[in-house]
């Protein structure tokens, strides 16, 4: 193997930003790599290698030419690098890959365009927004499009000729009220075109147009007597703003913006990138690095940067970090100290400190092949929620209160990942008048743990509240209450995109919805509500049964109370003789008893 004569090549290089690469003796590329002054960059390898780590000592010794390309600014050699490695995948360098995993959002350059999820990238096609790092997110739009437009699904070539030319007949999706019907000429394009307009706008994060444009439709439909049409419109509006407050708006005087942070162990950086518009979240996605050489946080983030903002699109003039790169860039690096910018920082940074934690638990499940099922799904659970310990005793309440008829409430027990039904408990509610769920919810949170403070039993390692911020918050306070509030961790779930809260936290977590330990959570509020659902029909069945029995001629509340409370249920009065009867209530009304059972058994 030839030796490499370093010193001439370093004699070589000039002081001026550039991009240099490193060749091995096949003449394949190993590395690249970016600097303010080539000289000072290249000769650092060579002239400091006693002072590098092993992984670039090795780099090192493999390089037998180098070739650099000079450019005009640091920031210049930073898109260069980005594209080379994307380009070339040195081995030493940290991966980065044109992003064809995650789906986008297209919305076609055709007459009536469509618009649909798609993961190949074709732009003569249309505008593609994206891509989605979290598929819930981008579902929850699409359908609340459908909601919200009536936007063909077909793939027809709808043109001026085609239409005129009657080549096709609406589908059911005309019939159901989902489509108006272009396909016949039954819509014009401008009327269908105000409606793609305002796709565009809510996904580019401007929600302000679309709910303007709803409020004059409902207007002018009112001042026109169309009650029925106004009212579609303010639907539409209640969608838009439903939505809008289950996104996640930061502030809108904050504008556009972009946050970057970074943590790193030995093997790898955690990124956490969030691209803001107009105050309102369009995106977000957390990365995982894998380091190939001693790379630090700066230099990674100054990649990522790069990287983060090409596949997401954004031009924001600012960026928010944890650390600034050590490079001049076009585009304002700040790490905020306070104000809204902090509370973003803030946040982007729990982000990434949960995921490097999950990511690190993850792999200590996965290392731990002996483990059982069941204390894998514990320990995910655990990582997913940031529990101090595994949550091997598990308490989930729900209420069930339907039609504000009979509030009752039920607790069921899981330990270690199973159902304890011994444990489980039924409540009436006894100081709640009428259907108040959170207070409803207070109550059966006091009466429980109560009873175990009393009885010096041991609290749950988890509580699990079905219900979002509301319910969590009444019990929250019936902890307070108690004394043991951060004693026992508690959380809630939300029915409609399993989000699961927690307290004084108002924004949601979202569990990977394939997660084992979501699963967990999933079948414990199941069985939680079938248990309360159960209960709650027994109770309505004792009352319908205390009517029905005052129907009988002879009997009233005070006998129909006592057969059911001996009896229990409907079907062991039926069941019953005509002596236990008469032995209960006398041999005149036992007759009639038993003479309308057997009445309703004959019909």
């Amino acid at each position: 193997m030839s030796e490499f004569n370093y010193k001439d090549e370093l004699s070589k290089i000039p002081n001026d930003p550039g991009v240099y690469r490193y060749f091995d003796e096949t003449g394949e590329v190993i590395y690249v790599g970016k600097a303010k002054s080539l000289k000072n960059r290249v000769s650092s390898y060579f002239l400091k290698n006693n002072q590098h780590d092993r992984k670039t000592r090795r780099l090192v010794s493999q390089i037998r030419r180098i070739e650099y390309t000079i450019v005009l600014s640091e920031w210049d050699a930073l898109l260069l690098e980005n594209q080379l490695i994307k380009q070339l995948q040195p081995k030493f360098n940290i991966l980065l890959k044109d992003d064809k995993t995650y789906p986008f959002i297209c919305v076609t350059d055709e007459p009536f365009p469509r618009v649909y999820p798609t993961r190949n990238m074709d732009k003569t096609k249309g505008t593609y927004y994206g891509p989605f790092a979290n598929l819930r997110s981008m579902h929850t739009l699409l359908d609340m499009f459908k909601s919200l437009y009536q936007i063909r699904s077909c793939q027809l070539p709808l043109n001026e000729s085609n239409i005129a030319a009657g080549k096709w007949k609406v589908c059911l999706e005309y019939h159901i009220g989902n489509c108006k019907g272009p396909c016949e000429g039954f819509q014009d394009q401008k009327e269908y075109n105000n409606e793609i307009e305002q796709v565009h706008n809510i996904l580019k994060g401007n929600l302000s147009s679309p709910q303007q444009y709803f409020k004059e439709k409902m207007l002018q439909a009112a001042e026109e007597m169309a009650f029925e049409r106004a009212h579609a419109w303010k639907t539409k509006l209640e969608h838009l703003s439903n939505f809008q407050s289950k996104a996640t708006v930061i502030n809108p005087r904050i504008g556009n913006i972009d946050v970057l942070t970074i943590v790193s162990d030995e093997e790898a950086a955690y990124l956490s990138f969030m691209k803001i518009k107009q105050g309102y979240m369009v995106a977000t996605q957390t990365v995982e690095v894998k380091k190939k050489l001693d790379e630090s946080d700066a230099e990674i983030l100054a990649l990522m940067i790069i990287e983060m903002r090409s596949v997401y699109g954004s031009e924001a003039k600012e960026l928010i970090s944890n650390i600034k790169p050590d490079l001049e860039m076009r585009l304002n690096v700040t790490v905020p100290q306070l104000g809204d910018k902090k509370k973003l920082l803030d946040m982007s940074m729990r982000n990434v400190m949960y995921f490097r934690r999950e990511k690190a638990e993850r792999r200590e499940v996965e290392a731990s092949a002996t483990s059982s099922k069941k204390d894998r799904i514990l320990i995910r659970l655990k990582s997913d929620l940031q529990l101090k310990s595994l949550p091997r005793h598990i308490e989930c309440f729900d209420n069930s209160n339907i039609q504000g008829t009979n509030p009752v409430a039920a607790m069921v027990c899981f330990k270690e990942g199973k159902p304890s039904k011994k444990d489980y408990r039924h409540f009436n509610i006894k100081t709640v008048i009428g259907p108040n769920d959170f207070a409803s919810m207070n109550e059966v949170v006091s009466r429980r743990y109560l009873r175990l403070i009393a009885e010096e039993q041991p609290l749950p390692d988890l509580i699990v509240i079905d219900g979002g911020k509301g319910q969590l918050g009444a019990a929250c306070d019936a902890l307070k209450s108690l004394g043991i509030y951060g004693q026992v961790p508690v959380i809630g779930i939300a029915k409609r995109l399993e989000e699961i809260y927690f307290p004084e936290d108002s924004l949601p977590l979202y569990i990977d919805k394939k997660s084992e330990s979501l699963k967990l959570i999933q079948q414990i509020r199941d069985e939680a509500h079938r248990f309360a659902i159960t209960f709650h029909r027994d109770k309505r069945s004792k009352g319908s049964l205390i009517s029905e029995l005052e129907g009988v001629d002879g009997v009233g509340k005070v006998t129909a109370t006592k057969l059911l409370k001996h009896f229990g249920s409907v079907k062991a009065i039926r069941e019953s003789t005509l002596e236990t009867l008469t032995g209960l209530v006398g041999l005149d009304r036992a007759k009639k008893v038993r003479l309308y059972f057997d009445t309703m058994a004959q019909g």
